[in-house]
């Protein structure tokens, strides 16, 4: 037996009102979304049914105080990304399911928020905000992409952008074959 296991304390479990006292610390700290804060509190748990039982216990009385909504997070986060880091949708997306707000939820928000954004200004918001400028050779214009890519950005307004940035027709024929596949 090593030192660090002779000398840990064991874990005691939480009850309900201290689950739910842990669980308001957590959401004070920052916004969660429900999947999110059940993760947090099952270790503080008993594991079994009595545990589930505590977990939905405190899960069903954040939600009747408005402490845990997974609409408001959603279009909260959403709207974040798209003001302040200017994400496309589709990371927006992703970033949300990876949160586990579930898929209705997500898409409804997305929708809402990105309705009546012009994705292409979006994302010349986003180079300009990373300080990303005309790309000079092949290797730089493949970097700018995948920036662009993984901001969320569609491949149609990439290679708008690119051509607008007179970037040569050859070096967008070599990347429109490496992204054929990968194509939305």
């Amino acid at each position: 037996m090593t030192f660090a296991q002779k000398t840990r304390k064991p874990r005691l479990f939480l009850n309900e009102t201290g689950l739910h006292d842990y669980a308001v610390k957590a959401l004070g700290r920052r916004m969660r979304t429900e999947v999110e804060l059940r993760r947090l509190m099952q270790p503080r748990v008993e594991p079994g049914e009595h545990g589930a039982a505590v977990i939905e216990a405190v899960v069903a009385r954040l939600r009747e105080y408005g402490y845990l909504d997974d609409v408001a997070y959603a279009e909260t986060f959403a709207r974040l990304r798209q003001e302040n880091e200017k994400l496309g949708a589709r990371t927006v997306r992703q970033k949300l399911a990876q949160k586990g707000v579930p898929r209705a939820i997500v898409e409804e928000t997305v929708e809402a928020r990105y309705a009546g954004t012009n994705e292409e200004t979006l994302a010349r918001q986003y180079l300009e905000r990373k300080r990303i400028r005309k790309p000079a050779d092949e290797k730089e214009t493949a970097r700018v992409m995948r920036r662009l890519v993984s901001a969320g950005f569609s491949t149609s307004v990439i290679y708008r952008i690119l051509r607008q940035w007179d970037v040569p027709e050859e070096a967008l024929t070599v990347l429109k074959s490496v992204d054929e596949p990968h194509e939305e």
